[in-house]
């Protein structure tokens, strides 16, 4: 039995710790920050639904760099494109780290293996200038056009027949399953759409990955009460869907380590990996475990980010009929009678391309991107900003900011015709996929599909509401999560569009 002593002395100690370092911290010049409460700090004044908006209201009263308390660990919260340049240009090696020891993140990437979640180190960038040559170049982004090309087909048929039987098409549902099957067949040369409970089974371990990557553990802020997170379930939860996880991607390996193996349908990623693996051409021993943590990348990065896109896209195209006709309008222009737009019709649609940045600006696939970490003391805006801090960008925040941008609530493609804005990482008022040396690698590979659905999707039918309902009564809620993905599904009717 424990005594009475031991058990006051564990928990008066972290307090006397936690307190002690108040009164430091107080000492400095620290960005403002929300009143918090003794050893949670302002936890109990956040919350994983909307975090973002939490944030950006909070802005409002403490500016476009201000302060959190988290349990005992510190954060900034920055929300303003002339502090994020000053952090990821200025001091982009500053802020190039990732909070060290969060529970969900470090298990499911094998300790931090994978490129997202990994400390900012020498095998950081070894790993990403390894997957930026040989799986994310535009060689390669070019090889798998066929697969992009036959299930985007495959889609446009299933609405087809949804529309010839005047069915409603619940498009968060259609796009998600087009996402993970085209992330499927490029990362493991396989489709799990067609295979029943397997199909199934792959859409639970997906969406639970992405709950236990986002997932709140006391320990992570407030080491000494991480009992409660075994008490609350979360650590059995987090090792069963880790089992389950590893166990899918050993199968996967396996099954491209098979010498019978058929691969008529060329190169997948694993087998790319694999060939690295063998031929040892890297700095480092690459490992199994280290590209099971990879899969972790591809998979969440790589599936919920387009679907998303793309449901905000129609979203907001079903709420504004007068971009809708525009850029259908010029998708059948360059289409003309061709019953599919292929990916070099598509280079030429400025108008569609200015709306898909548009879509990007207002509903950005990480609103707050991968939380950063600062590597060492910097001084940020006159503030000085101690190393192992939490950096929060809010990207959501930068997109509406009515210093940069004019209306930032309207959706208006027109405001980038003419306009030298990109979202690859110079243009800091525009940065979905971030910027600095922790910019989506996967940034091309994800905008190509994007393209190829909403083209192809405009270009082939004319869409509107269920019957009784108006653009008033689509809502833009969102669910908690690291991806901005809406809430409630995008139900549409669709016409197929007479080309003749």
């Amino acid at each position: 039995m424990v005594s009475p002593l031991v058990l006051i002395l564990c928990l008066t100690l972290p307090l006397i710790f936690f307190f002690q370092k108040q009164r430091t911290l107080k000492n400095k010049a620290f960005p403002p920050s929300p009143k918090g409460l003794p050893i949670i700090g302002n936890l109990h004044q956040l919350g994983n639904s909307s975090l973002f908006f939490q944030l950006f209201e909070l802005s409002k009263t403490y500016g476009p760099i201000f302060s959190l308390q988290l349990g005992l660990r510190r954060a900034i919260v920055i929300s303003s494109p002339k502090l994020a340049k000053e952090a990821l240009k200025n001091h982009d090696r500053v802020f190039a780290g990732r909070p060290s020891n969060l529970i969900g993140p470090q298990k499911l990437t094998y300790n931090g293996l994978g490129i997202s979640f990994s400390p900012y180190n020498q095998y950081w960038r070894e790993t990403r200038k390894t997957c930026v040559a040989h799986i994310f170049s535009s060689k390669r982004v070019s090889s798998f056009s066929s697969v992009r090309t036959f299930e985007v087909k495959n889609l446009i048929k299933k609405i087809s027949s949804h529309a010839s039987s005047k069915k409603v098409t619940n498009l968060n549902e259609a796009l998600i399953s087009l996402s993970s099957t085209i992330i499927c067949r490029i990362a493991f040369g396989r489709r799990y759409e067609d295979e029943g409970v397997e199909r199934s089974k792959f859409h639970d371990l997906l969406n639970e990955c992405q709950a236990m990557l986002a997932g709140f553990f006391v320990s992570d802020f407030i080491p000494f009460l991480g009992w409660i997170d075994r008490l609350n379930g979360m650590h059995k939860r987090l090792d069963r869907i880790f089992k389950e996880l590893d166990k899918f991607y050993q199968e996967v390996i396996d099954e491209h380590m098979d010498p019978n193996r058929d691969t008529s349908n060329g190169e997948d990623i694993i087998d790319v990996l694999l060939q690295l693996k063998k031929h040892q051409s890297l700095s480092f021993d690459l490992t199994i475990d280290h590209i099971k943590a990879l899969f972790v990348d591809i998979l969440v990065a790589g599936t919920d980010t387009t679907a998303a896109t793309t449901v905000w896209a129609m979203t907001a195209l079903i709420k504004n009929p007068r971009v809708m006709k525009k850029v259908q309008k010029e998708v059948r222009n360059f289409g003309g009678q061709k019953d599919f737009l292929e990916e070099e019709d598509i280079q030429k649609c400025s108008y569609l391309k200015a709306m898909i940045k548009e879509t990007l600006r207002l509903y950005p696939p990480g609103p707050l991107l991968v939380p950063k970490e600062t590597n060492e003391k910097c001084s940020i805006n006159g503030y000085e900003i101690p190393s192992k801090t939490i950096v929060y960008v809010n990207v959501w925040a930068i997109h509406r900011d009515y210093e940069f941008w004019k209306d930032p609530y309207e959706f208006y493609p027109e405001r980038f015709l003419d306009s030298d804005i990109d979202f690859l990482g110079q243009n800091f008022e525009l940065i979905p996929f971030g910027a600095g040396r922790r910019i989506c690698p996967g940034m091309h590979m994800a905008l190509a599909s994007l393209d190829l659905i909403l083209a192809n999707l405009l270009h082939s039918f004319d869409w509107e509401l269920p019957e009784g309902m108006t653009k008033e009564d689509i809502d833009t809620q969102v669910l908690p999560g690291i991806t901005l993905l809406k809430k409630n599904p995008l139900y549409l009717i669709a016409k197929i569009f007479n080309k003749g």
